[in-house]
């Protein structure tokens, strides 16, 4: 039994908890599997068809359920979609700030998702983009709490501009999480620095890297890394030890381009991700398996990870348990599909 100061201290200890916070667009995902990807013009029957809470919704469910305290702040629609965003969220204990756009439902995104386990997306506006200042001021922000932005959010009017003004607002120890997305380094320069110089974690994959470093003319020191393992093929551990240099190599490099002091995660799939923190790179590998479906691998990453650092892991312990969370998910359908902290801990026990 905890003395009375033990039980004190970790009431005082819960209640400066970091939370996870997401301000992106929760969607439904209207996932349909087809054998291949139509011809322009053509038909085609599917395979399957489902319904699923996705978007920001992934990074949250993914977060709760390895412990973090988690919240919405991005707007939710009236309608069948908006409910069935609300009522994932219930389920996992996750609380929405912002009051109900009643005057639309939430968008739809239209996932295709062929045997290889790729996929191809479709995605629609709708209530989700109705944020304002106010609405994402319904979080209470407060120090050290972890604050989800995606780069989906800046590539239209509509959220790029209460998204940065908002952010202008939060408290200096505000803990600012960039998921760049594809979109990120198609933006205007101006709102691409803007956002960087607040950004204290990036958390992207390669290509998302490659693409920004690309924008900015920032080459890509070599790294050291490797990552051969006993038993593996020579031109296999030679493909891994090559992906590992390139994403410790992006890693580092993404650095000076945020804020002062910022940690940069950059991965690679079932090759695992590298991690830039507190002046040193690191390689974490990944758990490869057979994918049925990677919708959502990345969100589940992120969220896995950022709940190991609001338990106060560190950044490669976080990312190590994050690499099993996307390894478990991209074995199951369905994009709201992370799995549990025991079940974590269960899958690393047997490696």
């Amino acid at each position: 039994m905890r003395s009375r100061a033990e039980t004190d201290d970790r009431l005082a200890q819960d209640a400066h908890r970091p939370r996870v916070i997401h301000t992106g667009q929760a969607l439904v995902d209207l996932v349909i599997e087809v054998a291949d990807l139509p011809a322009r013009g053509q038909n085609l029957m599917a395979d399957s068809v489902a319904e699923y809470a996705g978007g920001s919704v992934t990074v949250l469910l993914a977060a709760a359920r390895l412990g973090a305290e988690c919240l919405h702040a991005g707007a939710i629609g009236t309608g069948p979609y908006g409910d069935l965003i609300r009522e994932a969220l219930d389920a996992d204990g996750i609380a929405a700030s912002a009051p109900p756009v009643t005057t639309q439902d939430t968008g739809v995104c239209v996932v295709l998702i062929e045997p290889s386990a790729e996929r191809t997306f479709v995605t629609t506006l709708g209530a989700e983009r109705e944020i304002t200042v106010e609405s994402l001021a319904s979080a209470d922000v407060q120090p050290g709490d972890l604050v989800c932005v995606t780069g989906y959010s800046l590539a239209v009017a509509q959220t790029r501009e209460p998204l940065l003004a908002w952010l202008r607002t939060l408290p200096e120890d505000a803990v600012v999480v960039l998921d760049p997305g594809a979109a990120f380094a198609e933006l205007p320069a101006d709102v691409r620095d803007t956002m960087l110089a607040r950004t204290d974690v990036w958390t992207g994959n390669a290509e998302e890297a490659t693409d920004l470093l690309a924008a900015r003319s920032v080459s890509v020191e070599a790294s050291k890394a490797g990552a051969s393992k006993a038993g593996a093929s020579k031109a296999g551990a030679s493909k891994a030890e090559a992906s590992a240099r390139e994403i410790v190599g992006q890693a580092r490099a993404l650095s000076p381009l945020l804020r002062a002091g910022a940690v940069t995660i950059v991965r690679d799939g079932a090759a695992g991700c590298a991690v830039h923190a507190h002046g040193e790179s690191t390689y974490v590998p990944g758990f490869p398996q057979t994918p049925v479906d990677t919708n959502g691998a990345g969100d589940t990453h992120t969220g896995a990870l950022l709940a190991g650092i609001a338990d106060g892991a560190t950044w490669v312990d976080a990312c190590r348990r994050a690499n099993a969370a996307a390894a478990i998910k991209v074995t199951r359908r369905g994009p709201t599909t992370a799995p549990t902290a025991d079940e974590v801990e269960e899958f690393l026990r047997g490696r």
